[in-house]
C-alpha cells in the first residue's frame, strides 16, 4: 500500500478514531464538545464521517475536548507538523498535569455522585430533579471550574524558581 493510500485511510477512519478515543475517557459528544467550545452537533457529524477533517485550529479544540495532545489529534488527521503552518500550542508551569487530571477526575466524580445521594445537598430546577442532559451540563461547568481554580494555584503558589522565567 503507498504512503497516499495509507493517508487516505487515516483521513477515512479519523471520525471513528476520534470517537473511539472519546468513549475510552468515558466523555460523551456534549460533554467533549463543550470542553472543546464547539457545537455537540458538529462533533457528531465528524465522528460519524458526516463532515471532512476539521481545519487545524478546530482540530486544536478537540484536542482540548478530548484531552490529548494537538500533535495526536494531526497525527489522526493525516497531518503533519510542516503542513497548513499550524499553530503551536505552548506549554506553561501553570499547564495541567496528567496528575492535576486524575485529581479533577476523582473530585468530580463525588461531586456527582454526591447529586445523587439522599443525605448530600441536591440540586433542583422548580421543585424538580436535574434531567441527564443537565447533569451533563453542571458536569462539564464543574469540570471548567476545577481546571481554572488548579491553574490560577498554580500560577499564584508556584514558587519563581520553578516558573522557567515566566512570570
Amino acid at each position: 500500500m503507498s504512503s497516499t493510500e495509507n493517508l487516505r485511510n487515516e483521513v477515512l477512519n479519523f471520525g471513528p478514531k476520534i470517537k473511539e478515543i472519546r468513549n475510552k475517557k468515558r466523555f460523551t459528544v456534549r460533554q467533549a464538545a463543550l470542553q472543546a467550545g464547539i457545537s455537540p452537533s458538529f462533533w457528531s457529524q465528524v465522528e460519524n464521517k458526516k463532515r471532512e477533517i476539521p481545519k487545524p485550529k478546530t482540530l486544536q479544540k478537540m484536542a482540548t475536548g478530548l484531552r490529548i495532545t494537538d500533535d495526536e489529534i494531526f497525527k489522526l488527521a493525516g497531518i503533519t507538523k510542516d503542513q497548513d503552518n499550524l499553530p503551536t500550542k505552548s506549554s506553561h508551569y501553570y499547564d495541567l498535569t496528567e496528575k492535576d487530571e486524575k485529581s479533577i477526575d476523582k473530585e468530580l466524580e463525588d461531586m456527582m455522585n454526591g447529586l445523587d445521594s439522599k443525605h448530600s445537598l441536591s440540586f433542583f430546577q422548580n421543585g424538580q430533579e436535574l434531567s441527564d442532559q443537565d447533569k451533563e451540563l453542571l458536569k462539564a461547568s464543574m469540570r471548567q471550574t476545577l481546571e481554572l481554580s488548579k491553574q490560577l494555584a498554580k500560577r499564584k503558589f508556584t514558587p519563581k524558581k520553578y516558573r522557567n522565567g515566566e512570570e
